[in-house]
């Protein structure tokens, strides 16, 4: 469902992403780690069709990111890390206005309900989006990200502002919408992918330098008598560009 093949972004001098190359089918959670400013914020940007990739391709569900980037953003759902709220509107009708944006008619109430139950919003949903903790907020924007029912999930630090609670029930959500979904998970803390992803994908300085099953590399850093966190330093290290996560 994401096929990223090649994919460069230069800023001027600066190369925020070197030919970066992977697939994410359906039913897979993938959790995309690396230090801050390693470039899993421009990947995700290039998928989400915002940045045009300086060379190489991104497929969305089949849909080029450049060349059909309308049709590609019908197929996914984004929450950025930071995420982008009209604070002045109510939540109910915040999620409103997204289910018209994102062309609902007939379905519209029934996916308004789903999200208003699954992100637990039914407290605050006659309340100013201002007015809502960080919290309430991170599931505002999921419940943006998902109304649609999206194939293709994009979700960029989305734990942050959730107390530990909350973090528990959203791991467990997220591995409910994987059945029949591409899901990438984006963050910098490696306890945090490793407890809800299938797979690993390890950028540093914009270089895709760990690629692998979770689990399948837990066995490893076993038989290697370390632990996970060395296991990905250590690919990290041998790119030649050590730094810690």
């Amino acid at each position: 469902m994401i096929e990223v093949h090649d994919v460069t972004r230069r800023y001027g001098a600066l190369t925020a992403v070197d030919r970066a190359s992977f697939r994410i089918g359906a039913g897979e959670i993938v959790g995309f780690l690396g230090p801050n400013g390693a470039g899993k914020s421009t990947l995700l940007k290039m998928m989400s069709t915002y940045l045009p990739p300086t060379s190489g391709r991104i497929t969305i569900h089949g849909h080029d990111t450049v060349r059909e980037s309308l049709a590609a953003r019908r197929e996914l759902g984004y929450l950025p890390e930071h995420n982008a709220l009209f604070d002045g509107m109510r939540v109910d009708r915040f999620l409103k206005f997204v289910a018209r944006a994102r062309g609902l008619t007939s379905r519209a109430r029934e996916r308004f309900d789903w999200v208003v139950d699954r992100c637990s919003l039914a407290a605050v949903l006659a309340q100013p989006i201002r007015a809502c903790s960080k919290g309430y907020r991170q599931r505002i924007g999921l419940a943006a990200a998902l109304i649609h029912d999206p194939p293709v999930l994009l979700l960029d630090e989305p734990t942050h502002g959730l107390d530990p609670i909350q973090v528990v029930a959203f791991r467990r959500f997220i591995r409910e919408l994987a059945s029949k979904r591409a899901i990438l998970f984006s963050s910098h803390i490696l306890a945090e992918v490793a407890a809800t992803s299938d797979r690993l994908l390890v950028i540093q300085a914009g270089r895709i330098v760990l690629d692998g099953p979770t689990l399948d590399l837990s066995r490893r850093a076993a038989q290697e008598n370390t632990d996970l966190e060395a296991l990905v330093l250590a690919a990290v290290q041998a790119s030649g560009k050590p730094d810690t996560l």
